[in-house]
């Protein structure tokens, strides 16, 4: 059996595109960036940034588009895909390595909600099949008044 998986945590580097396939899905582009920070062979710390095209397709590219925008955290799983075309004016052959998104998650931003967003302001949580929707307290939560 063979696995084709790639898991990343980072930050978008831009807005997302959405464009519309022939067909009508929509498809969503953009890349995030991930970051290591390690010491070198001289005890210094040292950072390193790697920067990963991600694209979604249907509900996931509308969703992406409507919720994300350049800074916001994101957690993506997919899987690693290459594809090639050649130029139109040169002829030569272009290549693209992207992660074809499977699964993501809204990411953590220290608590807060990003792109300046209170807790009032953020959007909300889908109704529930019942029609109810969630009510989230408009306090902060000490972390001391949790009971374990």
């Amino acid at each position: 059996m063979y696995i084709n998986k790639a898991i990343l945590y980072g930050n978008l580097t831009r807005d997302p595109e959405i464009k519309s396939l022939p067909s009508g899905q929509q498809v969503a582009s953009f890349s995030i960036a991930t970051n290591r920070t390690y010491k070198d062979k001289n005890g210094q710390k040292q950072e390193s940034v790697e920067f990963h095209n991600i694209v979604a397709f249907g509900r996931t590219a509308e969703v992406i588009g409507q919720y994300f925008t350049k800074g916001r955290p994101i957690y993506v799983e997919g899987r690693i895909q290459t594809r090639s075309w050649d130029d139109k004016e040169t002829g030569k052959k272009n290549y693209r390595t992207e992660i074809v998104l499977e699964h993501f998650q809204f990411g953590a931003d220290g608590g807060r909600p990003s792109g300046g967003q209170t807790a009032s302001t953020a959007p909300k949580a889908p109704a529930s099949k019942t029609g109810e929707e969630i009510q989230y307290p408009d306090e902060e939560i000490n972390p001391e008044d949790i009971p374990f």
